[in-house]
């Protein structure tokens, strides 16, 4: 699980209690560029140690499950393809806080997301913005794991925690005007909340063939930006308490 800060990351803690030995929860920092460094560099560490204790067994050779998944992460783009080294964990969270778009994602509640969008990932023009994916330049989108991500929605959701779907968009700087939340709605129709770290911890899990969730607990509005309506301690308790039934959701 990749929070970006302390604070968040403590939250996650609190809500996995003694099941949070089953986890491994880093605040990789602020912005996608830091979030998707981080899960590379955790990811890529875990997988290196597990090969290399594979070695140490005696076990260079990989299992028939393990050269299964081998073959699988091989064949996609990223740090693993050709190395034979399979990924130490089967799936990443980006969780933390952050803003809600009014009217689908309440101040206190939660958002698992559909897709992380990279919602500023593109360029300029004069006839207005255009994304990396209208560019021809590569995709500003990842899809959540949708089994696990409707799976968490209701399980959420029966805890009696208020919860949405929709789209994450992952901005660098985090909105502060009603005109720029209301071009983020044009951009993307169905976004639900805004953060800064979910598309990049998406993509580094992406790399190594790993499926991806964003959970947000929101602590503002998306719109003008107004420090003293933001209500923090409750999106970590929010966070907290989502958290608190994370193993049960995603290994059952």
């Amino acid at each position: 699980m990749v929070t970006a800060v302390d604070a968040e990351k403590e939250a996650v803690l609190r809500g996995l209690g003694d099941q949070a030995a089953h986890f491994d929860v880093i605040a990789a920092g602020v912005g996608p560029a830091s979030a998707a460094a981080g899960t590379a560099a955790a990811l890529a560490f875990a997988s290196a140690a597990a090969g290399a204790n594979a070695l140490a067994q005696g076990s260079a050779a990989p299992s028939e499950p393990d050269a299964a998944q081998a073959s699988a992460a091989s064949s996609r783009p990223g740090p693993l393809a050709g190395t034979g080294l399979t990924p130490a964990y089967t799936l990443v969270v980006s969780a933390g806080i952050g803003g809600g778009f009014p009217g689908r994602a309440d101040v206190g509640s939660l958002v698992v997301a559909d897709v992380m969008i990279a919602a500023d990932l593109g360029s300029q023009t004069p006839d207005g913005f255009l994304s990396v994916d209208e560019l021809g330049f590569g995709s500003s989108r990842v899809a959540a794991d949708a089994v696990l991500a409707a799976r968490l929605r209701h399980e959420l959701q029966r805890a009696g925690l208020a919860v949405s779907g929709g789209t994450a968009v992952t901005v660098s700087t985090a909105t502060g005007t009603a005109e720029t939340a209301a071009e983020l709605l044009r951009r993307v129709p169905d976004a639900a909340a805004e953060g800064m770290e979910g598309f990049g911890v998406a993509t580094a899990a992406q790399q190594f063939g790993i499926p991806a969730l964003e959970l947000r607990a929101i602590s503002n509005a998306v719109g003008p930006r107004d420090r003293d309506a933001w209500r923090i301690k409750d999106a970590l308790d929010a966070l907290q308490a989502a958290s608190s039934i994370l193993r049960e959701v995603l290994t059952s």
